[in-house]
């Protein structure tokens, strides 16, 4: 590849192995996000518990908790793309589930279940993805990878509730959702089969808690990373306001399920914009601080969502929202990957995968929770004043990433 090319914004497209995890990767969002957005619509609009649409995130924390660390070494041991194909059949069969409960109005308890099988698929997929790009994607271009996987993300989170939604609104139930989750999954699966690995895995340590421990030192060595990775954490867990939003959507807005899928899709729509400008722009030069400054964004934003009672301001905050996500998110990202030899990049992105990816199941419950014995408004605004609170905290006790500078500089 010529330097003009790996230079292209477009870069990483012109590999073939990319192009197919590109939409099997979208494909496979889609489905998670469909089926998310469909879960809480009906278990609110069976249960009308707040409490119990805290238990969606509960569901699949628990799995998430218990088996990701081990995942990562798995990931370092054993074939990323066998992994892979593994957990996508595991999440076709769990939606295939919900798609029975649902048509025949069984117990919501069977729900819970399947939630807690896709958080185990999950758990075991999050760092066996996040490693097997960098055997399909030279180190040059990772970067360019990096941007462009998290805006497959974000088209994939717009895609998916706004069409949950109109399926929702159109058929009157979620049952047909599920299904169309499932096809998702399967295409994926697919694709995948297509997929030639290019980079061996030449290390494959045996699975101990050794090496645990090898990826947990790590991380808490390298003070930037593990700066960036709290600040996400906390922000995340804190800011769960997009769990509460059947609530927002039925009884506060009153929009309905159509109105809900796009409020869902709002967040992706601001982290698209986001995610196509900083693929087209050069490295940054000061990350850790636009790091810090996206993230007190996103606690303002919401903020004002939990106060809005207009539907428009309510899609701008959680546009904004998306948006200043997206920047942390490919900022710790890049960090977690390039910062990593190959040999731990499956136990680092397991680390990465437990503390953030987890937050959003967690951070789901907590919203829940508050909300049921304080209320919803108040559950999603003290989220945001938190989420200020944890910003000043790190940026206090982890002055390496205040004065952290571009973002590959350190890379090698």
């Amino acid at each position: 590849m010529s330097d003009e090319a790996k230079r292209s914004a477009y870069a990483v497209f012109r590999l073939p192995n990319y192009r197919r995890y590109f939409t099997g990767n979208i494909l496979g969002i889609i489905a998670h996000q469909m089926l998310t957005l469909a879960v809480g619509w009906e278990i609110y609009e069976r249960t009308g518990s707040k409490l119990k649409l805290g238990y969606i995130g509960l569901a699949q924390y628990l799995p998430i908790l218990l088996f990701t660390l081990p995942a990562g070494q798995i990931a370092d041991r054993f074939n990323r793309k066998k992994i892979l194909f593994l957990t996508l059949t595991m999440t076709t069969i769990a939606a295939l589930a919900m798609l029975w409960v649902s048509a025949t109005n069984g117990s919501i308890n069977v729900i819970y279940a399947c939630l807690f099988l896709n958080g185990l698929a999950r758990a075991f997929q999050a760092p066996a993805r996040a490693a097997f790009v960098t055997q399909i994607v030279p180190r040059e271009i990772f970067p360019n990878a990096v941007a462009w996987g998290s805006n497959s993300f974000e088209i994939a989170t717009i895609t998916g509730p706004a069409l949950g939604g109109f399926m929702i609104a159109f058929f009157g139930k979620p049952t047909w959702v599920y299904l169309v989750t499932a096809v998702c999954s399967f295409a994926y699966l697919i694709l995948l089969t297509g997929i030639e690995v290019g980079t061996p895995q030449d290390h494959r340590e045996p699975i101990r808690l050794e090496g645990l421990m090898t990826g947990l030192k790590f991380v808490w060595n390298s003070k930037v990373m593990v700066a960036s990775i709290t600040l996400d954490l906390f922000a995340v867990l804190l800011g769960g306001a997009v769990t509460l939003l059947p609530i927002y959507a039925k009884d506060i807005l009153h929009v309905g399920p159509t109105g809900l899928g796009w409020m869902r899709a709002a967040p992706s729509i601001g982290a698209v914009f986001m995610a196509l400008y900083i693929a087209h722009r050069p490295p940054m030069q000061k990350a850790g601080s636009t790091l810090l400054i996206s993230v007190i964004g996103f606690g303002i934003a919401t903020i004002i969502f939990g106060l809005s009672r207009s539907f428009g301001l309510s899609m701008l905050m959680l546009v904004l929202i998306g948006a200043f996500d997206s920047v942390s998110v490919i900022i710790r990202h890049t960090l977690v990957q390039m910062l990593t030899p190959d040999e731990m990049r499956g136990r680092v992105s397991a680390i990465n995968s437990l503390f953030i990816g987890t937050s959003n199941e967690l951070g789901g419950y907590e919203s829940g929770l508050v909300a049921e014995y304080f209320g919803t408004v108040p559950s999603v605004v003290s989220g945001g004043i938190g989420t200020l609170i944890v910003v000043l905290i790190v940026g206090a006790v982890w002055p390496q990433l205040r004065k952290y500078g571009a973002l590959v500089a350190e890379t090698k």
